[in-house]
Order: C-alpha cells, then structure tokens, then sequence
C-alpha cells in the first residue's frame, strides 16, 4: 500500500465572516519558529493582506457594529462563552498551531491554549457587568437623574502582539468586542496561523460576520491604510514597534483616533480592566424626576 499525501491547509482571511484570498493574490511563506532564532521548517503560505484588504475589512466592521452594539450585553456575553467552547474542542490543533509558532514545547503551547480559552471565558462574564464599573448616577442640584453610561467607540483596528501568537491575540480581541466594538485585527507577522484557525473557530461560534475581521502579512503595510482610515474610530498598537507606532499615532491624529500606545505587557498575567475600558465613550443623559 502507499503513503497517501497529506492534504496541506490553505490558509485564507477572515472578513465579514467568510474567507477570502487576499484581493492581491499574495501569499508569504510562514516557517517554525527555533530556539536559536533562524529560520525553521516551512508551514504555510498565507494571505498577503494589501491595503484594499484592509479596506474591505474595515467596511465589513461597520457593516456589523450596528447589529453588534446593539445586542444586549448578555447575548454578546454568551457568544464570547460559545467561543470559548469551540476552542476547548480543538485544544489540539491550536496547540500545535502555537507550538510551532512560538518554539514552545508541547505541554507550554498547551498551557498557552487554556490560558487563552479560560480568558474568553473571564471576559464573557464582564459582559453585563463593565457598566457597573464605567457608569454611574451623578449628585445634580436640581429635580434630575443624571446618569452615565458606558457605550462602545465604534470600529477598533488592532494590531495584534508580535510574540504571542494566541493568547495576546486573544487578549486584545476580546476585551475590545464584549464591549460592543467591531475589530479589523493584523496578525502577528511571523506567526499569523493561529490567529487565522480562530477565524474558523468564530465563524462557528454565533458571532456576526464582520465583528472580528482577521488579515495576515506585513503588520506596516496592513495597519497604514487602518490608522489613516477615516471609518475608523480607535487603534490598538500592541503589535508595533517603536517607529512604526510614532507613524501611526501621526496618522490615526487625523480623525481625532482614540490610540492605545505599546508597553511592555506579560499576556499570561491577570490581565485586569484596562483593555476593556480603553475603547468605551461615555453617555451622560439628563432625565426630569417625576412628581
């Protein structure tokens, strides 16, 4: 009997949940990453997002965010959970998805999955509850509620952390859209496999086409058009350099961008509210008391 070939996966974006080829016809190779730093075994070649791609993406956002913003906070809470749930049934392939992207032994890509997972989880249960720490009612002289509510931003572009393939992925998406927000996510340039299988794992999991939308190639090149576009409403740049950051904070100035700045940040530690208050306006309305 003779070996049979493997079927290689093709890797495609994700944009207003379907699965595009980049409009440009480009792909790059992606290699294993290796303890020394060199190059390791080839794995893929996947999508080189262009700038029409990226454009594309950020319409498919602003499609979803009408839909999105409106549901309520618990529906958006159970969406974040049912993900989770997909994830935990493909522990497997994500966890050899990470392993070769980050050069992590078998039980630490594991380690990295379920922290992952368990974080999904940790932000679907803010869902119902964010407005209890972002709003308030406010003393007002005069016969008047006066109350503060948090609200979404709108369309949030993330560049997504360079060196952690899944678990910062994880961790900048999701704090963005229980919130209400829609994302056009650029993947790690290195490692963008992971960030593609979760595009499979979201189209399943009850999210709207469109909330998360997930391009792969040079991060300079997708998040240019990103922090220039005028439909664009916040950028996070967890996944630039120092150069490219500046570039970009010029750029996003533009439209009066909310900007989330770099900073060195430990993905597997507690990661507390900061994320998930970044990307919220505050509504204040005034209402009569009845008599």
């Amino acid at each position: 009997m003779s070996d049979r070939l493997g079927v290689l996966k093709t890797y495609k974006l994700f944009v207003g949940g379907k699965f595009p080829r980049s409009e440009s016809g480009r792909v790059y190779e992606v290699t294993a990453a290796t303890s020394s730093g060199d190059e390791g075994a080839w794995l893929a070649n996947a999508p080189l997002s262009s700038r029409k791609d990226a454009r594309d993406a950020v319409v498919a956002a602003r499609k979803a965010f009408g839909g999105w913003s409106g549901a309520t906070a618990y529906n958006r809470g159970q969406i974040l959970y049912r993900i989770a749930e997909m994830l935990e049934g493909r522990r497997g392939q994500f966890a050899a998805e990470v392993a070769d992207a980050e050069g992590l032994s078998a039980a630490g890509a594991a380690a990295q999955v379920d922290a992952a997972i368990d974080r999904w989880v940790w932000y679907a249960g803010w869902s119902d509850k964010v407005a209890q720490i972002a709003g308030s009612a406010n003393p007002v002289a005069g016969p008047f509620f006066n109350l503060s509510t948090p609200e979404p931003t709108g369309v949030v572009a993330v560049l997504a952390p360079q060196e952690s393939s899944f678990l910062g992925l994880v961790s900048v998406i999701a704090p963005a859209i229980v919130t209400g927000n829609t994302v056009v996510v650029a993947a790690a340039e290195r490692a963008p496999l992971p960030a593609l299988s979760l595009g499979e794992v979201l189209a399943t999991s009850d999210l709207p086409g469109g909330v998360v939308n997930v391009l792969s190639g040079r991060t300079a090149e997708i998040a240019a058009p990103l922090a220039a576009h005028q439909d664009v409403n916040a950028i996070d740049l967890a996944g630039a350099d120092a150069a490219l950051a500046k570039d970009l904070e010029t750029a996003a100035a533009d439209n009066l961008k909310r900007v989330l700045r770099p900073s060195a940040t430990d993905w597997t530690a507690d990661p507390g509210t900061d994320r998930l208050l970044a990307f919220l306006e505050t509504k204040t309305v005034w209402h009569p008391i009845g008599i």
